[in-house]
């Protein structure tokens, strides 16, 4: 950048904080079936909501037939996945905020 005119002053990317999950999910232990072993971290309002899953601490920590290759995983069993919303919002409203925090930030109510 030595040779511009008007050189751009260099700016670091902040780093988004990781908070823990609150719904006490950790590392290693599956939050569905409890098993042991490599988990994956699973984020309960994905998609355009995932960022705001992570700010929150809306996570969990789920083994692989959980999470994608079982007959009732996550992202194969729409029962599953709503009662993983359920719970991440009773969550949210017991240590966050209220419900209509909640609306207002995830655009629905899953209770």
């Amino acid at each position: 950048m030595n040779g511009l005119k008007f050189p751009k002053e260099e700016t670091k990317k902040k780093r988004m904080s990781h908070p823990a999950s609150i719904l006490g999910s950790r590392k290693g232990r599956c939050y569905m079936c409890s098993r042991c072993g490599q988990t994956q971290e699973h984020h309960i309002f994905g998609g355009p909501n995932r960022t705001l899953s992570e700010k929150y601490g809306l996570k969990v920590y789920l083994c692989l037939e959980c999470h994608a290759t079982g007959k009732h995983a996550v992202h194969r069993d729409k029962a599953v996945m709503d009662e993983l919303h359920r719970q991440g919002q009773e969550a949210f409203e017991s240590q966050i905020g209220s419900r209509e925090q909640f609306r207002k930030i995830f655009g629905r109510n899953w209770l």
